[in-house]
């Protein structure tokens, strides 16, 4: 793989009171991942761009903001205006995903798609080229603290494959269960992006469990 392992922290897992806080204590954090929940698309409800922005305000680190929500293309805009520095939306939400890719990168934002577990990577292997970022779910989105899918990593190979073929600077990314246990399979696999939460924000010292997660997907 060409790129550099990044270790994106889900700020799901942090405490929502004190995010400023939380998120110095990850200052070997390469992304900050912001889990977008509607409660309709996904059982769950967290954040909106109004968060995001807060954020970006507090930090120089990228957001990685990852919509889990219906009808994405009406929505998008407001986490580039928020300051996003790639916004990834779900395959399942959307009739048109090429156009809202395109309507990202014309706004100078990275553009991700992620696919559900249940949802094959037929079909969408072929638009790789339209993204900047694919996400992997290696577990069910919607709740962090969730155990790792192994059998998701055939998805990884499938997408490096046709990204190494197409020589892309796409990055393949994962989340869900990521933790010291299960990163180094995921990089085996073919990812070089990594999103953990509770593996990090539950650790005593979440910004060594960063560095061991880097270590560990890097010695991959």
């Amino acid at each position: 793989m060409s790129h550099a392992p990044i270790i994106a922290p889900s700020i799901l897992s942090a405490d929502f009171a004190r995010l400023d806080e939380e998120i110095k204590r990850i200052p070997s954090a390469d992304w900050i991942h912001v889990d977008v929940m509607d409660g309709h698309f996904v059982p769950n409800l967290t954040i909106g761009a109004p968060v995001a922005k807060a954020i970006a305000k507090v930090t120089d680190k990228p957001l990685d903001c990852h919509l889990m929500i219906e009808d994405p293309g009406r929505w998008v805009s407001d986490y580039v205006d928020a300051g996003a520095h790639s916004v990834t939306f779900h395959a399942e939400a959307t009739n048109d995903p090429v156009g809202i890719a395109r309507r990202l990168r014309e706004r100078g934002c990275g553009a991700g798609l992620t696919i559900k577990p249940g949802t094959l990577a037929d079909g969408y292997l072929e638009m790789v080229s339209e993204f900047d970022l694919i996400l992997i779910m290696s577990v069910e989105p919607g709740f962090g603290g969730q155990s790792f899918m192994p059998d998701m990593l055939d998805k990884v190979r499938a997408f490096r494959a046709e990204i190494d073929r197409l020589r892309l600077e796409t990055r393949l990314e994962i989340d869900g269960g990521i933790s010291p246990e299960t990163i180094g399979s995921a990089a085996e696999a073919g990812c070089d992006t990594y999103v953990a939460g509770s593996a990090v924000y539950g650790a005593a010292d979440p910004d060594a469990a960063i560095e061991l997660l880097r270590e560990r997907a890097t010695v991959a």
